[in-house]
């Protein structure tokens, strides 16, 4: 679409854009702590790039970050690192080739900087993209996580070790075996409005003070009980959810719970 751009987010000029369909920072707490966050790592290497139509505004985007930094519990160092990626919130957006572009970007950039390639964890289910374009593009299953967690690599030299999983993973959900835990960052804008409402639920509706620990870097991400990394909710150390959800969710996971 001849509106229709790719644009660089800065620290000059993230408020102006936005992020994730947040665009009023006034309004809304889980963007200013999203551009702080992004603020904090841009220096690092963080990018975002936005797909903003004149007409239709912000469309789509692609985060990622090399990967000693990544929001993820992966071993990924020298590597280009996909935090997220999503395009159309307007369906005529979908389907055009925006996605590929995006990651074109991210591909370059890493040979750029003479990395060892592009990782990314992906899944079936909702807040991840499916590994189908990662796969097109010459992206390869080095490890799997559960649920469904799997993470691609596209690798530049094939002498490097490849991503992995942190090893930990698997035992992490066992640092919180007493009642009800709730781990989040800033890198995920999507669990500020979610969370309040879910803490309210689990003290009302079951008796539950639930603990809320906020993920503040890279290493507390990294181990994160769940392979999202930045949202998980943890009951009497099990993992009740590895992904942001609502208030709703929460609650009817809670009643099969404790019925």
């Amino acid at each position: 679409m001849c509106d229709t751009e790719i644009i660089d987010l800065t620290p000059e000029n993230i408020a102006d854009y936005g992020v994730c369909g947040y665009k009023d920072i006034r309004k809304h707490a889980e963007l200013r702590k999203k551009i702080n966050w992004f603020n904090a790592y841009y220096p690092k290497g963080l990018r975002i790039k936005v797909l903003f139509s004149q007409s239709a505004g912000y469309q789509g985007m692609i985060e990622y970050i090399p990967g000693n930094y990544a929001h993820r519990p992966v071993d990924a160092d020298g590597y280009m690192f996909i935090h997220c990626i999503f395009v159309g919130f307007k369906n005529k957006f979908k389907g055009k080739g925006y996605a590929s572009s995006l990651i074109d970007i991210c591909i370059a950039e890493a040979k750029l900087a003479q990395m060892h390639g592009v990782a990314v964890v992906t899944r079936k289910g909702p807040f991840m993209a499916k590994k189908d374009i990662f796969l097109k593009k010459g992206f390869a299953v080095t490890d799997k996580a559960a649920p469904d967690f799997e993470l691609l690599v596209l690798k530049f030299n094939q002498d490097a070790s490849d991503p992995k999983f942190k090893p930990s993973l698997a035992k992490n959900p066992e640092k919180y075996a007493d009642g009800l835990t709730i781990l989040r960052s800033a890198q995920c804008p999507y669990s500020e409005k979610n969370v309040i409402a879910i803490m309210e639920t689990a003290k009302k509706k079951f008796g539950i003070t639930p603990r809320l620990i906020d993920l503040e870097n890279a290493a507390a991400a990294q181990e994160s009980p769940c392979a999202f990394g930045t949202f998980c909710i943890v009951y009497n150390g099990e993992i009740i959810s590895p992904h942001p959800i609502s208030n709703t969710r929460f609650e009817n996971i809670m009643k099969k719970i404790t019925l």
